[in-house]
């Protein structure tokens, strides 16, 4: 089993819940979606492998994982939340306003700055996400040509 479904199965356990067969399944199945999916895309996937699982035990289980602050929904105006794993407390996105492309990036530079906002309110972070919106590059030359 892959390193981080296993820390993420261990953090279930941590909190109280058990460690099912199912939430296993669902588990495996996020983590080598590399955590951007719908709870309808999750739970095809795992009852591709797993078709005794049932579709509410998927979004039970999303809901859990959500809670315990290891995945997070986001929005993305494509209507459906897509789920993304929050990897060493953060997840960082640049978001195309016009093609609406989404990349990742792992640097964050943001440090500085939510150390300075967690002491101005005395907020302890656990984790944050970053979206950066603007125009890609393909579509930032469209613009300039127009």
């Amino acid at each position: 089993m892959d390193r981080k479904a296993e820390k993420i199965l261990n953090r279930i356990v941590q909190n109280g819940y058990r460690r099912t067969n199912a939430r296993q399944a669902i588990v495996t199945a996020l983590v080598n979606s590399a955590g951007h999916i719908t709870a309808d895309d999750l739970a095809d996937n795992v009852r591709e492998k797993e078709p005794h699982i049932g579709r509410m035990t998927v979004y039970r289980t999303l809901e859990l994982l959500c809670e315990l602050g290891v995945v997070r929904p986001i929005f993305q105006g494509t209507g459906a939340a897509h789920y993304i794993l929050m990897d060493n407390g953060g997840h960082h996105h640049l978001i195309c306003n016009r093609c609406h492309n989404v990349m990742e990036f792992e640097e964050c530079s943001a440090a500085m700055v939510m150390e300075k906002v967690a002491k101005q309110f005395n907020f302890h972070i656990s984790s944050h996400l970053l979206e950066l919106h603007g125009l890609c590059e393909e579509c930032n030359e469209i613009s300039s040509h127009q």
